[in-house]
């Protein structure tokens, strides 16, 4: 089950990245013979970190954010949502602003995150969350199984709450 679980979310991260990218005029990754993305042997590394980080304008370019999934107990439902957290809080993310403060409070470590504390019951409905991306530039890979969607918003806050 886990299996479909991260095809699904690959799915949903490929459709997140594709739609903003092709809506923008500015392109994230260096323009390079070959292939995109790919940074052509021939060019000096300085020149494509520069193109990377700024874009045919000079200015920076868009940050790829946090592409964030929750799945309900074995799953049967998965959802996601793309968070910009830099330069300015942004995206579909319904609390972009309150997500993104609260990673910044846990510097980006989601296992630091402080939550919203309530009791919870003991209901075994297991929901399982990822975040896959980039946190400030940061490269994030990070995954965590809860007992219940209660726990989840307890120790995540407003960062999964979509």
């Amino acid at each position: 089950m886990h299996r479909s679980a991260a095809l699904a979310a690959a799915a949903l991260f490929a459709v997140a990245v594709a739609v903003p990218a092709a809506a923008s005029t500015a392109s994230p990754a260096p323009d390079v013979p070959g292939v995109p993305g790919v940074p052509d042997p021939a060019v000096p590394v300085t020149a494509v970190e520069r193109t990377a980080t700024t874009d045919r304008t000079g200015e920076p370019a868009p940050s790829r954010g946090l592409f964030l999934t929750v799945s309900g107990s074995q799953n049967t439902w998965i959802r996601g949502v793309l968070l910009h957290c830099s330069p300015t809080p942004a995206g579909p993310h319904p609390e972009a602003a309150a997500a993104c403060a609260a990673l910044d409070a846990a510097r980006g470590d989601l296992d630091r995150l402080s939550g919203d504390r309530h009791p919870c019951t003991n209901e075994y409905d297991p929901v399982t969350v990822s975040a896959t991306g980039a946190w400030r530039g940061r490269p994030t890979a990070w995954h965590k199984t809860f007992a219940n969607a209660c726990e989840l918003a307890m120790e995540t806050g407003a960062v999964f709450r979509f």
